[in-house]
């Protein structure tokens, strides 16, 4: 299971500039490097929550890994078990399934780290894609992953 202590909050940069560019470029239907808008509906409030992610398609599988542990977005699509992921006017509904703390994860991670360290190496404790199994295996509870499907 994973670490609900562990959240490592954004800095001024990254609320302010950082994730608002990306999350305009998205919008506009400029990926930046698999970034996606996520729309999940608020545990409390019931409301549409959004933020931007990067998506990780791995072997025709997609998945969703929460770099600064469990977030808003994490706590939110847990919950709801469900949302939305936008690229410009493209909107796909989708279905989220959490993994457990297994090799799975270790997978996931690996290939997520390869794909994004230069962007969020530093929420992995010095971990990168090319760590030693028992090392991801370590920061794996640290880190929320699910599996997305697209709704039928």
């Amino acid at each position: 299971m994973t670490n609900d202590e562990r959240y490592l909050e954004p800095g001024w940069f990254t609320r302010h500039v950082f994730n608002p560019a990306v999350a305009g470029l998205t919008r506009m239907g400029l990926s930046v490097y698999g970034s996606r808008i996520l729309t999940v509906r608020g545990r409390t409030s019931g409301l549409p929550r959004s933020v931007p992610v990067n998506l990780l398609t791995s072997d025709g599988t997609r998945y969703l890994v929460a770099p600064r542990g469990t977030t808003q977005w994490v706590r939110n699509l847990r919950a709801a078990g469900e949302g939305e992921l936008r690229v410009g006017r493209r909107r796909k509904r989708f279905t989220a399934t959490e993994l457990p703390d297994a090799d799975d994860k270790v997978v996931v991670l690996r290939r997520y780290l390869k794909r994004w360290a230069w962007e969020v190496g530093s929420f992995f404790d010095g971990v990168g894609g090319d760590a030693a199994d028992a090392d991801l295996r370590r920061i794996a509870p640290d880190h929320p992953i699910f599996r997305i499907e697209a709704e039928s």
